[in-house]
């Protein structure tokens, strides 16, 4: 019993604090439940999302525990499914978004002049517009699509990765062990890679978990205004705009809000988490409250 405790205070003692916090512990329970969600989905789900089956708005009870939407179709089923296409998009969207701004921060931070001039002018094109206004202008000039409008949020997203990323870019790129390696004859390019960025990667992770929720609100957003997802899709923000016509039947747009809600605190505690466990004085800092 004595070896068995031990052991487990071992293993207990090898995560870090900031990852024991019961904000970080209900982030990480809530986040991975609903990829098991996504992954299992047609096991888990008991009615065919798209099958118009059962009672029309009927309130929640035996059959169909969160009721049933205008058509029939079952409300649970509807939202394990579209967890299916919420997430990945949601996933797939921050992770173009993290390539595609960090490589051009860090060539923008590096390289400078014209090439820092042109990226960092074209990003401060993009910010000067209100990033929902901009959005829906891209996703209706391309039609209205769930992919569209991955490409529209893709637009608005990817300049505060490459403006954090350039910043980052600058502080390190000065440092001693960049230069030595520019001395002994290293490439641009083999320094950037090598020596740069996995000492920047860290903020960038951290602005990316914490920038999940927001991308995932904005799909959302804009299938709710009619331009991403179509009927019957079963994607969260379209299920909310359906129970907007509907508006005595309660659950058919709450249960898809509160399902959107829930990931986007899930990842914005998982986010404070991995921003305090990267950071060195907050880290020790909660060591030692914990203490």
């Amino acid at each position: 019993m004595k070896r068995a405790g031990l052991f487990a205070r071992r293993r207990g003692s090898r995560l870090p604090q900031a990852w024991r916090r019961p904000l970080a512990v209900v982030g990480t329970v809530v986040a991975l439940a609903w990829i098991v969600v996504a992954l299992a989905a047609p096991l888990l789900a008991p009615h065919d999302p798209l099958a118009q089956e059962l009672p029309r708005l009927a309130p929640p009870g035996p059959g169909h525990w969160l009721g049933t939407d205008q058509l029939g179709r079952d409300i649970l089923s509807r939202i394990m499914y579209g967890a299916r296409v919420s997430i990945p998009l949601t996933l797939l969207l921050v992770a173009l978004s993290v390539v595609i701004g960090g490589l051009l921060g860090a060539c923008a931070g590096y390289f400078g002049r014209w090439v820092d001039e042109t990226i960092m002018r074209l990003a401060d094109l993009v910010f000067a517009f209100p990033t929902v206004i901009l959005a829906m202008v891209v996703a209706a000039a391309l039609g209205a699509s769930l992919g569209n409008a991955v490409l529209a949020v893709l637009v608005v997203a990817w300049p505060a990765y490459a403006r954090v990323t350039r910043g980052l870019v600058l502080g390190v790129r000065e440092r001693e062990f960049v230069l030595s390696g520019r001395l002994l004859g290293f490439s641009a390019w083999r320094s950037l890679r090598v020596d740069v960025l996995p000492n920047v990667t860290g903020p960038v992770l951290v602005l990316a978990t914490l920038d999940i929720g927001t991308a995932l609100l904005l799909l959302s957003g804009l299938s709710f205004l009619g331009l991403g997802a179509k009927p019957p899709s079963p994607e969260w923000g379209a299920m909310v705009a359906g129970g907007v016509e509907v508006f005595d039947s309660w659950w058919v747009a709450t249960f898809p809000g509160l399902a959107i809600l829930t990931v986007v605190l899930a990842f914005n505690f998982l986010g404070d988490t991995l921003r305090d466990a990267l950071d060195p004085r907050t880290a020790q800092a909660i060591k030692e409250r914990a203490l």
